[in-house]
C-alpha cells in the first residue's frame, strides 16, 4: 500500500511580504512531474501581488501581475531547481500575508496499476481499489479544509479591520461629544 500513496508531495506556507520586497522559493523537481502552484493574498493592501515561476534554465513558465489568487499547472520537462517568486514591489506602504501551496504529483494521476497511455492495466484487488478511493477522497477533503481555513482567515482579517475602524470612529465621536459638552457648559456659565 505504500506505493499507492507515495506519489505526491505538497508544500504549504503562509508568510508576510513587506512593501517593496521580493521573496523567492526554490524546489528541486524531477523530470515528468505535474506541479500545481496555488497562491492567495490573505491580507494587506488591495489584496494583490505579483508572482512568477522559472525553470532551472531561467525560462519564465508563469508570470502574473497584481492578482489576488491564482492556480498554475505545469508538467516539468527537465529536472532541476525551479524558482517561484512573490513580489510586493508595487506597494508603497502595505505589507501582505500570502498563502501558497505547491503540489508535486506523478505524471499519471490514474489509479495505481495503470502505467499511463497504451499500457495494460494490472488488476487491483478490491482492498487496493478501496484504499485508493479513500486516499483520493481524503485528499479532496484536505483541499476543501484548506480553502475553508483561508476564507475564514480572510473574513476574520476583514472583521478585525472593521472593528478597529469602528472603535477609532467611536473614540473620535466620544472626544467630540465631550468637547461640545465642555464648551456648552462654559457658555452656560458665562451666560448666567
Amino acid at each position: 500500500l505504500l506505493c499507492i500513496f507515495g506519489g505526491s508531495l505538497a508544500i504549504e506556507m503562509t508568510f508576510t511580504l513587506q512593501e517593496h520586497e521580493v521573496q523567492c522559493f526554490h524546489e528541486v523537481i524531477p523530470k515528468d512531474k505535474k506541479i500545481s502552484l496555488e497562491y492567495q493574498v490573505i491580507s494587506g493592501g488591495h489584496f494583490d501581488i505579483d508572482c512568477h515561476m522559472m525553470s532551472p534554465n531561467s525560462k519564465t513558465l508563469y508570470k502574473e501581475n497584481r492578482k489576488q489568487y491564482d492556480t498554475f499547472h505545469h508538467k516539468t520537462i527537465e529536472a532541476g531547481e525551479y524558482t517561484f517568486c512573490f513580489s510586493n514591489e508595487m506597494s508603497t506602504f502595505a505589507h501582505k500575508t500570502v498563502y501558497f501551496d505547491l503540489d508535486l504529483d506523478d505524471e499519471s494521476l490514474d489509479a495505481p496499476g495503470q502505467d499511463g497511455e497504451g499500457a495494460h492495466a494490472t488488476a487491483l484487488t478490491q482492498l487496493e481499489s478501496s484504499a485508493y478511493a479513500i486516499h483520493e477522497s481524503l485528499r479532496l477533503v484536505v483541499d476543501y479544509q484548506n480553502h475553508h481555513r483561508l476564507k475564514e482567515r480572510i473574513g476574520r482579517e476583514v472583521a478585525e479591520y472593521l472593528c478597529e475602524r469602528v472603535q477609532n470612529w467611536s473614540i473620535g465621536q466620544n472626544c467630540s461629544n465631550r468637547c461640545c459638552c465642555f464648551r456648552a457648559s462654559i457658555y452656560v456659565e458665562k451666560t448666567f
